[in-house]
């Protein structure tokens, strides 16, 4: 009697595994994007779940700086320490991204901040309509505003702030990447709205750097009022360009609204026309070591430009 239920179980067990399989394999692949032979199915797991695939967000732009696209798998190649990979996955499709604002509310702004705010309501309304977001305003420390909102919800939390005070830009842009880390899409991006002078933060930018490389979160940076010929080695320039730099994104540096406006609409629209590639590692060692990055377009024109992180740890 004892056998005949432990095989009934057993059967039981077996057609609900079976089932199960079944039900997985027939989910279709979204629309809009390519699944190459071995890729993930889904772009949550892909992207979320603790796997060997390294995942890379692809900015090409000619030397005018416009996207270049219609390209595909097959055009791109990847490096990892020299050792070129296969691609795996690849997607170009408009896929929305959890954004988090980090809005510069000290008083080197005053004066900048009603053209910041008008520059970032151009930004949201230029996004992705299903991305998220959330705010942090900072002066002599940040403030994180809502909780991955709506934009409407955002642009009104940050209109509710004067300018004034030090500028915990390290702080606020630590707490930024920590956030994002939490988003609910794929794609995290920060947006960095500041002059890019720091004075009082408990981060150092060393620290700052760090976790940026370590977070997979896209920096954007706009530089306001750092842009003239005379400050081109200002440290603040230096902080938002190397920001940007290290995570395959871009600093812009404005000195006037309409570029301000300019810059924060040109970062919206190139979000929405990335390249998403991923690889699973030749080199299989989780011994948390650097591993460097290059993207090579193998027909693009020679003066073209490829933005992608520099790289990632190899964590256990």
């Amino acid at each position: 009697m004892c056998q005949s239920k432990l095989l009934l179980r057993g059967w039981v067990f077996l057609l609900v595994l079976v089932a199960g399989g079944a039900q997985a394999a027939a989910q279709p692949a979204p629309p809009g994007r390519t699944l190459l032979p071995g890729a993930a199915r889904d772009r949550d797991t892909v992207f979320r779940e603790k796997t060997d695939v390294v995942t890379l967000t692809v900015t090409v732009t000619d030397p005018d700086q416009r996207m270049v696209a219609e390209l595909g798998n097959a055009d791109f190649e990847i490096y990892e320490d020299n050792v070129r990979q296969q691609v795996e996955y690849f997607s170009d499709a408009d896929a929305p991204a959890s954004v988090g604002i980090i809005f510069d509310l000290s008083g080197s702004m005053a004066g900048k901040l009603e053209d910041a705010r008008a520059a970032l309501r151009t930004f949201v309304q230029t996004s992705h309509p299903e991305d998220d977001f959330f705010g942090i305003g900072f002066n002599r420390r940040p403030n994180l505003l809502p909780e991955f909102a709506d934009a409407a919800t955002l642009v009104r939390q940050l209109d509710l702030f004067g300018a004034g005070g030090n500028t915990a830009l390290f702080d606020a842009a630590y707490l930024g990447v920590e956030k994002a880390r939490q988003g609910r899409h794929a794609k995290r991006v920060l947006l960095v709205i500041s002059d890019g002078e720091d004075n009082a933060s408990r981060y150092s930018f060393g620290q700052l750097r760090q976790l940026l490389k370590e977070a997979g979160v896209q920096v954007y940076c706009v530089g306001v009022g750092v842009a003239d010929e005379a400050r081109r080695a200002s440290p603040g320039r230096a902080v938002l360009d190397e920001m940007a730099k290290v995570t395959g994104g871009r600093a812009f540096f404005v000195t006037s609204a309409a570029e301000l406006e300019e810059a924060t609409t040109r970062i919206a629209l190139e979000l929405r026309r990335q390249y998403s590639i991923g690889y699973t590692p030749t080199n299989a060692e989780r011994d948390g070591r650097w591993r460097g990055i290059k993207v090579r377009v193998s027909r693009a024109a020679p003066r073209v430009q490829i933005r992608a992180k520099a790289g990632y740890y190899a964590l256990p």
